[in-house]
């Protein structure tokens, strides 16, 4: 069959579906899977593949009616007691974040992920579980199915623990809460995933995150393997509260960025002051790879896609692989004296 033939009877298929918006996205995924079958692609491969989209789509969908509701990931082992001060710290954490308007998100098993949807509470926490041969059922504590599911694939439920968050809270764990911190930090050093503010909690006097920071800078920074700054973007602390503060705090002003070329937009609340201005030139002059921090209006693609056009704006051409700089310059914009109390 020829292409244009192809796009045709696809095009047929998704109006007579009722499919109205994205058509081209839509038939790209249609093509993508007729693709697979000419390929001569195994059986396994075609069940790793409709599995995969199938949990997407639940995903998607257990979001959907909570667009524009603000989210935290709260990470932690399953193993740990109800007794665990760490436990208590993951539902202190959990609860003042709901009394703030934010949703819990969680692997909804046992443990830290229990305690962190308890403290959220039913009507506040989101559960994407694992199924697994030898682990407890999910807990009932977020059971209601409007506000639960459950995964096959480690990758896919990864990616959505991750995907509608503006924020997360890793407490101590094993083998599985390490791999989420560290895909945690890859998204956000390689620039994958926009600046979120990421903490790591611990019970009050522990060591579990200091001797991980002490591993990072000691061995991946100091043998050269990540930059020495690659760390800043992280709180570390044993204070509940002051991981609420790390999260909610930033956003204060800072809202989201958008690369056009090698300029960078951040979209602020408020609009600094020319001495506010003049002085985030000053202290970061090192971040720009050329020029300075200027204001700017909507940039063309910006209003092309609507995209927060009533927002102030600045612009930069930072160093590719200033991570920890530019995580500074967002806290130093949200400590503005302009900046929405």
């Amino acid at each position: 069959m020829q292409a244009a033939e192809l796009r045709e009877r696809l095009d047929a298929v998704i109006a007579d579906a009722g499919a109205s918006a994205h058509r081209g996205l839509i038939r790209r995924i249609l093509s993508t899977g007729i693709g697979l079958g000419t390929d001569g692609a195994t059986r396994l491969d075609l069940k790793i593949t409709a599995t995969a989209v199938e949990e997407m789509r639940a995903a998607f969908r257990l979001f959907a009616p909570f667009v524009g509701v603000p989210k935290v990931t709260i990470f932690g082992s399953a193993r740990t007691q109800s007794h665990d001060p760490l436990w208590v710290g993951a539902e202190a954490a959990a609860r003042g974040l709901a009394e703030l308007g934010w949703m819990v998100v969680t692997g909804a098993g046992p443990g830290i992920m229990e305690a962190a949807a308890t403290g959220a509470g039913p009507e506040r926490s989101l559960g994407i579980s694992i199924r697994l041969p030898f682990e407890e059922a999910p807990l009932d504590v977020a059971a209601d199915d409007g506000h639960r599911i459950a995964m096959k694939y480690f990758f896919t439920r990864k990616l959505m623990l991750v995907k509608e968050s503006r924020g997360f809270i890793c407490l101590p764990g094993g083998f599985g809460t390490m791999d989420e911190t560290f895909e945690l930090l890859t998204l956000q050093q390689t620039g994958k995933m926009e600046p979120m503010p990421i903490v790591l909690l611990d019970r009050a006097g522990g060591t579990y995150w200091q001797g991980f920071a002490r591993f990072v800078t000691e061995e991946l920074a100091g043998s050269g393997l990540i930059a020495v700054d690659d760390l800043d973007r992280v709180l570390v602390t044993d204070s509940p509260d002051a991981a609420i503060a790390e999260v909610t705090g930033f956003w204060r002003n800072y809202d989201s960025l958008r690369w056009q070329g090698e300029q960078l937009v951040l979209r602020v609340r408020a609009e600094p002051s020319d001495a506010e201005l003049d002085d985030l030139n000053e202290r970061f002059s090192g971040l720009c790879e050329v020029g300075a921090i200027t204001r700017s209006g909507p940039l063309a693609s910006e209003i092309a896609d609507d995209d927060a056009l009533d927002l102030p704006r600045l612009v930069l051409t930072p160093r590719r692989r200033a991570v920890g700089d530019l995580y500074r310059l967002i806290r130093a914009l949200n400590e503005l004296d302009s900046a929405p109390r």
